[in-house]
């Protein structure tokens, strides 16, 4: 048990610290590239007004309004992100999931160890069928599965975020 329970628990820290890391850079990344799934309103603003203003100057000098082009960005028409936004923000908010939860399963996972190896307090006979409750426990919940699958959500988060880069 005792060995069982250290080497899951060196495993599952390992994965924590690189599920925290690696969910820190593809939040970066998500924080950068969702923005191009919204209108760009400040360059949106900057052409009305610059229309406004050759408006204003053609009146001024009595020409005629009909000849300014009308601008192209208008707050008024649907905005439709491009394919490849949509793609590249589908992959990465899909592979920061994937690793945010092998992180929450992995802490779940070091609570479950820290509670199977803790000394429970009792008779011996109460605490053989404590042990033997959490052993039974340990393995209907399947954990050597679980601990087993947590280095496999991660590399599934890490193709995906590859597979947005590209």
């Amino acid at each position: 048990d005792a060995n069982l329970v250290e080497e899951s628990r060196d495993n599952v820290d390992v994965l924590l610290v690189f599920a925290g890391l690696f969910s820190a850079v593809v939040t970066t990344f998500v924080a950068q590239t969702s923005q191009s799934l919204q209108p760009d309103y400040a360059a949106m603003s900057a052409s009305l007004l610059y229309e406004s203003v050759l408006i204003q100057r053609a009146i001024a000098n009595g020409s005629s309004v009909n000849t300014i082009a009308p601008s192209p960005l208008n707050p008024t028409t649907a905005f439709i992100p491009a394919t490849t936004d949509i793609w590249v923000n589908g992959l990465w908010f899909t592979s920061l999931f994937l690793s945010l939860t092998t992180a929450l399963v992995a802490f779940l996972v070091k609570q479950w160890l820290h509670h199977y190896v803790a000394l429970p307090s009792g008779t011996p006979r109460d605490r053989s069928f404590t042990r033997q409750f959490r052993y039974a426990g340990f393995q209907k919940w399947h954990v050597r599965v679980i601990i087993g699958l947590l280095p496999v959500l991660m590399h599934l988060a890490l193709a995906i975020f590859l597979s947005g880069l590209v």
